[in-house]
């Protein structure tokens, strides 16, 4: 039996974000890995995201791509998981997906590709400079337990999942409040359950890479 929702994904890749919020979710799927170069940019996976990228989901036969995309969209059409935001938490649950969505992305970006605008040119970035955004998303979490309100969210998914990976591979710094925020949102038992599922796949992946020729 085909399940309603079909989750393209690669094991290095922002999949592991969209895996986190499937299992937070529990809809069955079936699970489709791209490989890098060959089927990731293929006409068929293109017809489903002409970026040629992952991770992907269809459910339903409606595509979603983008990571904080998938994860309001998921919290919003499976909604027994209670992860979408009650009406006094959109505001902060809104705010915070766009930031890390937005200023966080950028502002990591830029400095991993080592440009750093001089002050003339910040008032044209979302994010002013690195380390302001930084201050800001570490404030936030100094003084709340959770993204919006005092529960976790898809929210945390999301924003748990870029400072968890920023903090991991050193393009965020790592901070007291970051550090307890994670010690939050990583104790999840769905986050464990797509972790373990994404690093099985890594350990076939790179078994039939090595496998090869």
């Amino acid at each position: 039996m085909v399940a309603a929702l079909t989750f393209y994904t690669h094991p290095m890749s922002r999949g592991r974000i969209a895996r986190w919020m499937i299992e937070e979710t529990g809809p069955d799927y079936d699970t489709v890995v791209l490989d890098y170069g060959t089927t990731m940019g293929a006409a068929e996976y293109r017809a489903i995201n002409p970026m040629g990228k992952v991770p992907a989901i269809v459910h339903d036969g409606r595509v979603v791509t983008e990571c904080a995309a998938i994860c309001t969209y998921l919290a919003e059409v499976f909604p027994a998981a209670g992860l979408a935001p009650l009406p006094h938490e959109r505001a902060d649950y809104y705010r915070w997906i766009f930031f890390a969505a937005g200023p966080i992305e950028q502002a990591v970006t830029m400095r991993a590709l080592g440009m750093t605008p001089g002050e003339d040119r910040r008032r044209m970035l979302g994010y002013g400079d690195y380390d302001l955004m930084v201050d800001t998303i570490a404030g936030w979490l100094n003084d709340h337990d959770y993204v919006a309100g005092d529960r976790f969210t898809a929210a945390d998914v999301y924003v748990g999942s870029q400072i968890s990976w920023g903090t991991q591979f050193g393009t965020l710094p790592r901070r007291d409040s970051f550090d307890r925020y994670l010690e939050r949102v990583l104790a999840r038992d769905a986050y464990a359950r797509g972790t373990a599922k994404d690093d099985a796949l890594m350990a076939e992946v790179s078994n039939a890479a090595g496998g090869a020729g």
